[in-house]
């Protein structure tokens, strides 16, 4: 991990990011908002479990899946972060 303050999210690949975590953040912070966003990917495949999706457009499940893919990823960097906070230094 680089000495920056801030690590930005990794779900969308670009030269300069927009959206950062701060490291020094509290960890139970980090860990609300991860939850936050695992908690919402859960929900929402949950809702798709009970429902019958062959109805579904293909535009509509791209939608979905990379909503699910960007709050998970973003529910990774940030237990990422409070892992390495974890660690013994």
């Amino acid at each position: 991990m680089t000495n920056s303050p801030f690590i930005p999210l990794t779900a969308i690949d670009c030269t300069i990011p927009a959206l950062l975590i701060d490291r020094n953040a509290p960890l139970d912070v980090l860990h609300a908002n991860a939850t936050a966003r695992v908690l919402a990917v859960t929900q929402l495949m949950e809702t798709f479990s009970s429902r019958d999706v062959q109805e579904a457009d293909a535009v509509d499940l791209k939608h979905l899946s990379t909503t699910a893919m960007l709050l998970l990823r973003d529910g990774c960097d940030l237990l990422n972060v409070l892992g390495w906070r974890l660690q013994p230094r």
